[in-house]
């Protein structure tokens, strides 16, 4: 045997190790996607009951928070916090307040004028942001398999987009309602890129239950602020749909996320995210009885075909 063939039989164990990590962190990017897609649905749901924006977000933290609490101190029993600074805890918190609560009221807020299928559309224009703002804040180099994987994307989700508005009844509802989403896109790609690294030195879990712990106390002292507490009786298909969306939509793919881009790196992780769109869509036909076109289809089909190429290692 040459000492090149022993050094691949000995690199080999860990090159399938990789690759093994890769293709779990995908399935977990592409879990989380599916699981966040659904919120949508469930928050068009949740609506014709009566239940207002600000309520409704309060109700899905609510059920959410004791998960993450659970999490984070069994989390701190077993992990030492040596090395992580106070400063870290603290950009962690706002990088939780930031990505979860900005982006999640403003995404609640424009669900109310436009369909499940084009908030979703919009709202995943955020792998380029994450893309813009990797390139400029850490001079991260664009390669030529993210460029076309990016364009793929996002042809696919700005044809579906130009079709809906086009078929609008009232533009100056959609346009106000996709303002709010491109709005909470900006915010969450901001979350994405603050949160790698930081990820690394503290661990997906601890990180994601800190995020969200400060994210759910800011949102249930906004409900305290603006709302009474008469503004809890609701019908009980609310809670049965904010409890699905905390368990479903919340906690369950935010802790995916955060393990797919501890595997994968955010950009990666957003680019595969796209296929939220395509699931958002069928869910919006099946449940909300939202149209599908041709046109839809074939932005569709664009964009899987853009997360297939994103979500293949080099080499593969």
């Amino acid at each position: 045997m040459t000492a090149a063939q022993r050094l691949r039989h000995a690199v080999a164990p860990f090159a399938r190790g990789h690759r093994s990590q890769a293709g779990l962190g995908a399935l977990l990017a592409l879990l989380a996607a599916t699981g966040f897609s659904f919120k949508a649905i469930l928050v068009k749901l949740a609506y014709p009951y009566g239940v207002d924006t600000v309520t409704l977000l309060a109700l899905r933290m609510a059920f959410s928070l004791p998960v993450f609490a659970l999490v984070w101190l069994s989390e701190s029993r077993r992990e030492s916090h040596a090395g992580v600074a106070r400063r870290d805890w603290l950009k962690i918190g706002a990088i939780g307040v930031l990505g979860y609560y900005g982006s999640s009221y403003l995404d609640f807020l424009g669900l109310q004028y436009i369909s499940a299928g084009l908030e979703r559309l919009i709202l995943y224009t955020y792998p380029t942001l994450v893309l813009l703002i990797s390139r400029f804040a850490f001079g991260r180099r664009i390669g030529r398999r993210e460029q076309v994987a990016l364009a793929l994307c996002y042809i696919g989700i700005f044809v579906v987009f130009g079709h809906d508005l086009a078929q609008a009844g009232d533009k100056q509802r959609v346009l106000l309602g996709g303002g709010l989403i491109f709005a909470s896109a900006l915010t969450y790609a901001c979350y994405l890129t603050g949160s790698g690294r930081l990820l690394v030195r503290v661990g997906a879990a601890r990180f994601t239950a800190h995020a969200m712990i400060c994210a759910s106390v800011v949102v249930l002292l906004q409900f305290v602020a603006m709302r009474p507490l008469t503004a809890l009786d609701l019908p009980w298909q609310v809670y049965g749909l904010s409890a699905a969306m905390a368990i479903v939509s919340t906690v369950l793919p935010t802790f995916m996320l955060s393990a797919a881009i501890r595997r994968l790196g955010s950009d990666q992780v957003s680019l595969i995210g796209s296929v939220g769109p395509v699931t958002t869509i069928l869910f919006g036909w099946w449940l909300l009885g939202e149209s599908v076109s041709a046109i839809q289809l074939a932005g569709a089909a664009l964009v899987l075909a853009g997360v297939l190429l994103a979500s293949r290692r080099p080499g593969a």
